[in-house]
């Protein structure tokens, strides 16, 4: 069985983390979304919140599976017999990072990191700047599925 694990906080997820997901379904027979936690973070979602929209949002490819792990992404790597993580870049900027960590994981644990270019419809996105142009009043249907666009409203959106 070909497993893959995508990782990140998915604070929260959005169309770009989702065309990196599905389009990993297309390539493995299981792919494992991560939700790490970071202790030294305050996110908007819980994490248990977070990965319930992902389950949601991610429920018609049928191949994907959404957990989570505090520590290293290595570690949850040989804990669940995973070979390879998949991550998105959108820019040079990503790729410079991803790739030291790519390379520290290869180290570490001989785990491979596949690197997909993002759609250059979301090649932009990030949570931060959804969060961000929510709180200020600002409109990011089509940025994030309907779910998480009507919880981000609930909670950013100014009275």
């Amino acid at each position: 069985m070909r497993r893959v694990v995508c990782p990140g906080s998915f604070d929260p997820v959005t169309n770009g983390h989702l065309d990196i997901i599905s389009r990993a379904s297309r390539l493995f027979d299981e792919v494992v979304v991560a939700v790490m936690i970071n202790k030294t973070k305050q996110g908007l979602f819980s994490v248990d919140e977070r990965m319930q929209l992902l389950r949601e949002v991610t429920e018609e490819y049928g191949n994907v599976r959404v957990d989570s792990w505090h520590g290293l992404l290595v570690d949850f790597c040989r804990v669940n017999d995973i070979p390879m993580i998949v991550k998105g870049l959108r820019a040079v900027s990503d790729y410079e990072y991803e790739l030291q960590m790519a390379q520290m994981n290869h180290r570490m644990a001989g785990v491979e990191t596949l690197f997909m270019s993002t759609n250059p419809l979301y090649s932009y996105l990030s949570s931060s700047l959804m969060k961000e142009v929510v709180k200020f009043g600002g409109d990011v249907s089509g940025l994030v599925p309907e779910l998480v666009h009507e919880r981000l409203a609930e909670r950013l959106r100014p009275s």
